[in-house]
């Protein structure tokens, strides 16, 4: 059974985050430099929101809010979804899926170890499943 974890073995721990207090132009800048969906809000060493795309379009631009003054802090996502290195795959990817979900923390004994997309979940699940043709085509066709 795949877990989160292995996805992050692959992928790498490194997240993309911001304080609170960073404007979401900052925020919307770091996260085009990167190519991601999403920043992770950081304040004291502690995991306290993240900031998405659909943050900037529902809280900022649709609101008519300037970017360039307005705090992170007040458009963030407070209310996380998280999960844990050892949490299956499967799971992840349902919740996930049933709450409209794109960006996922993942905590270690409370503590930040890393980010998983539901891209992430996606490629690792076709990765598993070109490994099982693969091995399945050697066995129909090889003998093996």
């Amino acid at each position: 059974m795949a877990t989160v974890g292995d996805i992050l073995r692959i992928k790498g721990t490194d997240v993309l985050s911001v304080g609170p207090d960073a404007t979401v132009l900052d925020a919307a800048q770091r996260m085009n430099e990167r190519g991601a969906g999403s920043v992770l809000v950081i304040e004291g060493g502690e995991l306290v929101g993240i900031f998405t795309e659909r943050d900037v379009l529902r809280r900022v631009v649709a609101a008519r809010r300037d970017p360039a003054v307005t705090p992170v802090r007040e458009v963030m996502t407070t209310k996380l979804v998280t999960c844990e290195p050892a949490t299956d795959t499967e799971y992840c990817a349902h919740v996930m899926s049933d709450g409209h979900i794109r960006h996922m923390p993942v905590l270690s004994g409370g503590r930040l170890s890393g980010l998983v997309t539901s891209g992430d979940l996606l490629a690792h699940q076709l990765r598993d499943q070109a490994s099982t043709i693969q091995q399945l085509q050697g066995f129909i066709f090889d003998g093996r």
